[in-house]
C-alpha cells in the first residue's frame, strides 16, 4: 500500500507542477493557443523531439525519486535517500532541465519569443530556488556524500556519468542507492 501511495503522490505532483509549468502554461497562458491552431510542417515536427526527450527525462527522474529515493519531487515530501541513479548520474537537476527542454520545444513549435522568454525566466527562477533552498537543504541532509556528488556532477550541463567512490560511507544512504547504478 505504501508503494501505491508513493505512486499517487508522484503522479499528483507531476501533473500539478511540471504539467502546469511545462505543458499548460506555455500553450494556453503564454502563447494563448490550442494544439488545433498549429499548422504542422517540418519545424513543428522537429520541435517534438525536445518535447519528447524532456517528457521522457522528467518521467524517468520522477520514477527514480520514488523508486530509489522513496519520496517525491515536492519540497514538503522529499526523497529519503540521495538519488544518484538514472539521469541524476549525469546532471544534478534533470527534472528542471527536462521541463526547460519541453518549453524550448514548445517555443520552437509555436515559433514564440514569449514562450522562449518564459523558459528563460523559468530557468532563472529554478536556478535561484536550487541555489538558495535545494542545495543548502541537501547539503545539510546528506553532508559529504552530497558534496562529493556536487563536485563530480554538473548542476545544469550533463557530463560524464558519475560513480560513487568505493568504500564505506557515513551519513546519508546515497552510497546504497548508487551501488545499483
Amino acid at each position: 500500500m505504501e508503494g501505491l501511495w508513493l505512486f499517487v503522490k508522484n503522479v499528483f505532483f507531476a501533473v500539478l507542477v511540471p504539467g502546469l509549468l511545462g505543458y499548460w502554461a506555455p500553450w494556453r497562458w503564454i502563447a494563448g493557443v490550442s494544439p488545433r491552431d498549429v499548422t504542422w510542417g517540418p519545424r513543428e515536427l522537429a520541435a517534438l523531439i525536445p518535447v519528447a526527450l524532456g517528457t521522457a527525462g522528467l518521467l524517468w527522474s520522477i520514477w527514480h525519486f520514488a523508486a530509489t529515493g522513496r519520496g517525491t519531487p515536492a519540497p514538503f515530501d522529499p526523497p529519503k535517500r540521495l538519488v544518484v541513479r538514472g539521469l541524476y548520474r549525469v546532471v544534478r537537476n534533470p527534472m528542471y532541465v527536462s521541463v526547460l527542454t519541453v518549453v524550448l520545444g514548445w517555443s520552437i513549435l509555436l515559433w514564440s519569443a514569449a514562450v522562449a522568454a518564459y523558459g528563460a525566466a523559468g530557468w532563472v527562477m529554478f536556478h535561484g530556488f536550487v541555489m538558495g533552498i535545494e542545495e543548502p537543504s541537501l547539503r545539510a541532509k546528506f553532508g559529504a556524500d552530497y558534496d562529493a556528488y556536487c563536485a563530480a556532477v554538473g548542476r545544469w550541463i550533463p557530463g560524464r556519468p558519475w560513480s560513487p567512490p568505493a568504500g564505506p560511507h557515513q551519513g546519508s544512504q546515497a552510497p546504497t542507492a548508487a551501488r545499483h547504478v
